[in-house]
């Protein structure tokens, strides 16, 4: 055989497979392997029994009264049926509350209609605006024959979902000016975006609400007022504005100084190069630290309940003081950290198709 052949047919020829890799010889490679998996798996098998017995065997299900929820040894679902419209819409009024339950529809349909890389035009933004404030009018009323919901009555879940769309929809473009102000060459635009985002991220967030709670009416002059709604989607915008600043400054460091002087070589200016050339690689290459920021402050809107607004997790621990019911925190805490995880997941399983498609080139 030839041996030019013989060369070209080994070079194409895969590499063997890594032993070690395996998922079998990682799990009973060797005996220490051996035990701690089969160790695992006995506490997993063991837990895994108390919960079946806890939430279905002997759990209380819808249509049980209080009492039986008192005596049982397991979970009371009965209490989470009895509460859900107060866990999901707060103290919003009971007769319209299917404007909120709309609300989570809408943000909902918007999500799943973003999603969609094809949309991702300049209309986009058009549609969320006029969204939000197609949400913002159903839940306060006032108009179309709405009766009037201050934002006082607000919680449950709209509240966290609006808290997080503003603080991200807000806080994404605020970063990017901040970002890019920090990158430029202009003196003071650079110290003001230093000063800016060093000073918010050496601050928690829960002293950003208490300056929104508590200093910022003291700083207003008399009879002049905020919304705490508005206080709270100011101080979450704020801070997700640092943290996506510099998340969004890492890219731009990524970009190679080549892409910028073939840039300059066909003539376009800063604002063109900036928004045709640097801005769309230096997104892609900071997908996943985008997507834990998201995740971060779609978490932090529990914190709200610091300026009086009663956000998913408040109108639970709300729900839970009815003397009439016992108190089962864990299978309310368990329905709320539910949908956290299936709105974290997803943003997370997105993420990872997004990168995907974006190595692959399928994204333009």
């Amino acid at each position: 055989m030839n041996p030019s052949m013989t060369a070209q047919a080994s070079v194409s020829l895969p590499p063997p497979p890594d032993r070690n890799s395996r998922l079998s010889y990682r799990l009973f490679g060797n005996v220490p392997s051996c035990l701690a998996t089969l160790l695992a798996l006995a506490l997993a098998g063991l837990a895994l029994g108390r919960f079946i017995d806890w939430s279905v065997l002997q759990a209380v299900w819808p249509g049980e009264a209080a009492d039986v929820c008192r005596r049982a040894d397991g979970a009371c679902w009965a209490f989470l049926a009895e509460k859900m419209r107060q866990i999901l819409f707060g103290i919003y009024p009971p007769d319209e509350q299917w404007r909120p339950a709309a609300v989570c529809g809408m943000i909902l349909a918007l999500t799943v209609f973003t999603l969609d890389p094809r949309q991702w035009r300049p209309r986009l933004v058009a549609v969320w605006l006029v969204g939000m404030l197609a949400c913002l009018a159903l839940m306060l009323g006032g108009v179309a024959g709405l009766a009037r919901v201050p934002t006082a009555s607000w919680g449950g879940l709209p509240v966290t979902l609006l808290l997080a769309v503003c603080a991200l929809g807000l806080g994404l473009p605020l970063g990017v000016l901040l970002a890019l102000a920090r990158r430029g060459s202009l003196p003071m635009a650079r110290f003001i975006a230093i000063f800016v985002i060093e000073l918010i991220r050496g601050l928690p967030l829960i002293s950003l609400l208490f300056m929104a709670s508590i200093v910022l009416p003291i700083m207003l002059p008399a009879g002049v007022t905020i919304d705490s709604l508005l206080r709270a989607g100011i101080a979450l915008t704020i801070f997700s504005a640092a943290y996506l600043a510099e998340v969004v400054r890492g890219g731009l460091q990524a970009i190679p100084a080549g892409q910028l002087e073939a840039s300059r070589a066909l003539g376009l200016g800063w604002w063109q190069m900036t928004r045709l050339v640097v801005l769309p690689q230096a997104m892609r290459k900071v997908i996943a630290p985008l997507t834990n920021t998201a995740i971060v402050m779609i978490k932090n809107t529990s914190l709200v309940l610091i300026v009086g607004l009663f956000d998913l997790l408040s109108s639970g621990r709300a729900a839970l003081t009815d003397p009439s019911w016992p108190t089962p925190y864990v299978e309310t805490y368990l329905f709320i950290a539910s949908l956290y995880f299936c709105i974290c997941f997803g943003l997370s399983r997105y993420s990872m198709w997004l990168e995907r498609r974006f190595k692959k080139g399928e994204l333009r």
